[in-house]
């Protein structure tokens, strides 16, 4: 690892798990596409390959979106919160979607408030 890349790592406060929430947003329209898990590798990997890693907490291991479905995210720009601990990473989204379901977003539902 870089010094860089260990100074931008030091700047984002990562939970007792060793991980960040990452909200990913679509670059171009500003609609939230999905929230995640990183962790530190899955940060660095996201840094310096441009494109999106998360951290799986139910497998324990590290992946790539769009690994099997195709639907990869080319990163543009990743944002910290003011307290460090959640991130906002701006994407353009490829394939189908961000979703598992083969929505664009995973936030395509509503509470019905009324």
């Amino acid at each position: 690892m870089s010094f860089k890349e260990s100074l931008i790592l030091e700047q984002v406060a990562f939970n007792s798990e060793g991980l960040v929430p990452a909200i990913v947003q679509d670059a171009a329209s500003r609609e939230v596409l999905m929230m995640a898990w990183m962790n530190r590798e899955s940060l660095r990997r996201t840094l310096t390959e441009g494109r999106t890693w998360f951290y799986s907490r139910s497998r324990k291991e590290l992946w790539a979106k769009g690994e099997t479905s195709g639907a990869i995210q080319d990163v543009h720009d990743v944002y910290y919160d003011c307290d460090g601990d959640t991130l906002l990473v701006t994407v353009t989204q490829h394939g189908s979607g961000a979703c598992h379901t083969g929505n664009y977003s995973c936030f395509y539902r509503k509470l019905d408030l009324r």
